[in-house]
């Protein structure tokens, strides 16, 4: 089967979900990734051409973050060779409260090409496929702002939304909010996935500053650190941030997935109950 659609970023967190989604639809999307063949790297423009030549739709997903150095002159390149070899759509995901990801937007709304944007909030999987999931391995959880509501959104339910987006021009020109349907603190948090996993998890909140330091100390890359200070400083604090909107339920017929029902279907997989090793 031909296959016009690509997937970047297909081997991540939302890309892989997206495309078994487009594979339950009967599509054969190409997998925009390093290892993928045709190979495409963000850091290598020379994979481009062949990963995008023959493409109509394309669904964007930049790492680590459309916040990070550089992310935007990417953006800005991989949309001017999109329309050049005849894109007729993309769909980016993009970061709710995050400055440099709507400048992001801009360059593909502006594009001329047919677009819909998925801007979200925090992802729930950040608890067990990600920066998060050490710490509740260790049993250990300190976290700068305890306090802040943050409308933790499921990556199945942005997958479902991305894949749909795709396939349905209804959507083109819109830009779809996607937050989960409750607000919780990262302390809801630890005691959801402490009861659903059976575990004695300790939660402790330290300053901004103290959790920045304590990345150094464990010499997580400098770049990472950023990262993550950035959305802690800047997006966490955004009041857009704080909201919840009901996006999903819009395009899919259905709530979203709320985090406890995420964090009872995780404990079941027994991440939450490994043993941690360095």
């Amino acid at each position: 089967m031909k296959s016009n659609i690509l997937v970047i970023g297909g081997t991540g967190k939302t890309g892989r979900r997206v495309v078994q989604h487009l594979k339950n639809k009967g599509k054969e999307p190409r997998v925009g990734a390093r290892k993928a063949s045709p190979s495409f790297d963000w850091n290598n423009k020379d994979t481009w051409v062949a990963a995008l030549t023959g493409v109509e739709k394309m669904y964007v997903s930049y790492y680590p973050d459309l916040a990070v150095p550089g992310a935007k002159e990417a953006i800005q390149s991989v949309t001017y060779l999109a329309k050049e070899l005849g894109v007729k759509k993309m769909v980016l995901l993009s970061g709710k409260g995050e400055t440099e990801a709507e400048a992001c937007e801009k360059i593909v709304i502006n594009s001329g090409i047919d677009y819909t944007i998925v801007r979200a909030s925090w992802f729930n999987q950040n608890w067990s496929e990600s920066f998060f999931l050490e710490p509740i391995l260790s049993g250990e959880v300190a976290l700068p702002m305890s306090d802040v509501l943050i409308p933790f959104v499921d990556v199945n339910d942005i997958a479902e939304v991305a894949a749909t987006v795709l396939l349905n021009d209804s959507y083109n020109g819109e830009i779809i909010e996607v937050t989960g349907p409750e607000l919780i603190t990262f302390k809801n948090v630890v005691d959801i996935i402490s009861k659903v996993s059976d575990r004695s998890l300790h939660f402790y909140d330290i300053t901004l500053e103290q959790y920045v330091e304590g990345m150094k100390q464990q010499e997580v890359p400098d770049d990472v650190v950023w990262l993550i200070e950035y959305l802690f400083k800047h997006v966490l604090t955004n009041p857009q941030n704080q909201l919840v909107v009901h996006d999903i339920e819009r395009v899919l017929g259905r709530k979203a997935t709320t985090f406890n029902e995420y964090a009872q279907e995780t404990a079941k997989t027994g991440i939450w109950n490994q043993v941690l090793t360095k």
